[in-house]
């Protein structure tokens, strides 16, 4: 037996998918943030009761081929701005105020950096340049930095930056308690643009420490199992790869990438022109965008507005989520960016969390039941939740618990449909794909204050980005300049980077015939950039002879993939009704019919209002919408 298990693990909960065959076995446990290890563990432990009908995680492990493994826990850092504090070493003419160019620049530069920055004179040269790195090094340390960044400007940037490595490597050898981690610029990528490269080193030496200390830890672990491959990264490039292969920027934003990976294949599946995705966990709103069955990615991708050097799927990482702090200011509802994650987690939760979030107000609302939250293995306490919100939310504004729950519920849609908003633009051919545990909510008020008309619930939504990894293959990207504008000078660079493919692909047990190859041809001229698609390994004709080329070798070896199947549209026949909840709807309570999703075969189909229920999701249908559940036990909701 071949399985595979991808594994996403978000700020509130992780989330594991099994793949057997055709089967899916899923399930779900809080994230430990003391040890993130442990949910990883936790979560198998379940799955393995599921599928052998007892724990047994090692048969689990020797049975399966991979273990794709994605997290939000960088993307949920830089939201809460929760990480090491870097320093920053500047040269060659790059300063702190060229590093702020923007609105969103300058309060990342101040999050992450503040006064932490030491500018090198421009014309520092040999000794010079070496005395002044070390008083640079000894001025971060003072002022609290526990990483650095060196980043220099120009034609010799890689030459300084080499030589200042040099000089503290003889003066603050690693081997020494208490030394600094330094990261050099040009190590770690490419660019011409000196900003962009120091900004994904920023970006990086942020992510790095988190990253490596909890993916060594569960690999580790893992090995003690025996499984039969190393831990493979999900990237937000939407490629899989072993830890050691991996940067710490590109696991930014890699939960949300497999979630857009899944869409796709739903979008390609379903024929949805434009998807518009809204993965919501406990911390982060991820939204992306399917386009004629691509995601929308770009070459320089963007971090919270800032342009890397990297090429990343287009994601939005806005700061609300099922475990979002809402609370008053200034006589309004603010909600997030803070969350209280899963520990304490919300209020309800009864693990000594006091702050109102929106799943507070659901569950006074009665639209989650104590009963059934969780599949039924997490109790949550509705006194708990109504003495936070009467706290922080209803004594301020003067509302009754009841009002306070429904007004966080308004202020709470206004900010999602706000992001969808700002994000994409809506269209008759838009549809919505909501997942994630807190997707399906009250997606139908999110999707009237966005202007949306349809909206689809995949079957497997609570753990939809990591099924959605199980699309991903084993890749790596290979880049190099051409050092010469001809085909000579192609080819050259080509086998450079072959012969690298090969060396790396192999540390990944594959052999490079087995893998697909695509090249890409960068192009830089004083106008701008360009990407060129090589399908003949050919040099195109026109190329400026004073351009500076780059080719880049994405090298992919295809593992087994999940599949999508379904169709709407068939026959249908009423919803098999479970029972009713009495649910805050529209100012008053009301007893809305209660359908269960494992309850229904395929072309079920209602009318709201009404409460649609599964083991990790909860959804109210709103009067003037109607479900239908297909085949694969997707859900799509229309208007009626």
């Amino acid at each position: 037996m071949d399985l595979l298990i991808n594994i996403d693990n978000g700020g509130t909960l992780t989330d594991i998918c099994v793949l057997n065959g055709a089967r899916v076995i899923r399930t779900k446990t809080l994230t430990t943030p003391h040890d993130l290890s442990q949910c990883v563990f936790d979560g198998l432990k379940k799955a393995s009761r599921v599928l052998y009908g007892k724990e047994d995680v090692l048969s689990l492990l020797l049975a399966t081929s991979y273990v794709r493994y994605s997290t939000t826990q960088g993307t949920n850092a830089l939201v809460e701005r929760k990480g090491p504090r870097i320093g920053l070493i500047l040269g060659g003419g790059l300063s702190g105020e060229s590093l702020q160019y923007d609105a969103g620049s300058r309060d990342l530069y101040g999050a992450l950096i503040g006064p932490r920055a030491q500018l090198l004179g421009a014309r520092l040269e040999d000794d010079s340049l070496d005395s002044a790195a070390v008083r640079a090094v000894n001025a971060l340390g003072a002022a609290g930095a526990n990483r650095i960044v060196v980043a220099f400007a120009g034609t010799d940037a890689a030459h300084a930056e080499n030589q200042i490595k040099r000089t503290l490597l003889r003066t603050f050898p690693p081997h020494l308690l208490g030394a600094l981690p330094i990261l050099y610029t040009h190590e770690l990528v490419d660019d011409d643009d000196p900003a962009r490269r120091a900004w994904s080193a920023i970006f990086n030496a942020f992510l790095h420490p988190a990253m490596e200390r909890f993916l060594y830890n569960t690999e580790h672990k893992l090995r003690d199992y025996r499984t039969r491959n190393p831990l493979l990264i999900f990237r937000n490039d939407g490629h899989s790869a072993r830890v050691a292969k991996t940067v710490a920027i590109k696991t930014y934003s890699s939960g949300p990438r497999g979630g857009m990976e899944g869409a796709k294949a739903l979008a390609a599946n379903y024929g949805f022109k434009q998807l518009l995705t809204m993965d919501i966990g406990g911390t982060t709103t991820d939204i992306g965008l399917i386009d004629k069955h691509v995601v929308r990615a770009t070459r320089r991708g963007l971090i919270e507005g800032v342009a890397t050097s990297f090429p990343l799927c287009d994601v939005l990482s806005a700061g609300v989520g099922g475990s979002s702090i809402i609370r008053v200011e200034n006589g309004q509802l603010a909600v997030g960016p803070q969350s209280v994650g899963s520990a304490p987690g919300p209020a309800c939760f009864g693990l000594g969390g006091t702050e109102a979030t929106i799943t507070d107000a659901f569950l006074l609302m009665g639209l989650l039941d104590p009963a059934s939250y969780f599949g039924g293995e997490l109790r949550i306490d509705i006194d708990r939740a109504r003495a936070a919100i009467g706290a922080r939310v209803g004594k301020p504004l003067g509302l009754t618990d009841e009002k306070a729950a429904a007004a966080m519920e308004l202020a709470w849609v206004n900010r999602v449909a706000g992001e969808l908003r700002h994000f994409a633009t809506i269209t008759a051919d838009t549809t919505l794909a909501a997942f994630g545990g807190a997707g399906p909510f009250v997606v139908c008020q999110v999707a009237e204050a966005a202007g949306i008309e349809q909206v689809v619930i995949p079957g497997l939504a609570a753990v939809f980005s990591a099924y959605g990894i199980g699309f991903s293959d084993i890749g790596h990207e290979y880049s190099a300049p051409v050092l010469r504008n001809d085909g000579q000078g192609l080819a050259q660079c080509r086998d450079s980077l072959l012969q690298r493919a090969r060396r790396g692909m192999f540390a990944e047990g594959a052999s490079l015939e087995e893998c697909r190859i695509e090249e890409l041809l960068n192009v830089s001229t004083a106008a701008g950039e360009r990407s060129i698609v090589l399908t003949d390994g050919c040099l195109p004709a026109g190329i400026d002879p004073d351009s500076r080329l780059s080719l880049s070798l994405t090298v992919v070896k295809p593992v087994a993939h999940a599949t999508i199947t379904g169709r709407f549209g068939a026959a249908t026949h009423p919803a098999i009704r479970h029972s009713v909840r009495n649910t805050w709807v529209a100012g008053g309570v009301q007893a809305l019919p209660l359908y269960r999703v494992e309850d229904q075969s395929a072309g079920a189909k209602a009318p709201g209002p009404a409460v649609l229920e599964e083991a990790f999701f909860t959804c109210r249908i709103d009067p003037g919408w109607q479900f239908e559940i297909n085949d694969n036990s997707d859900i799509l909701l229309s208007r009626a």
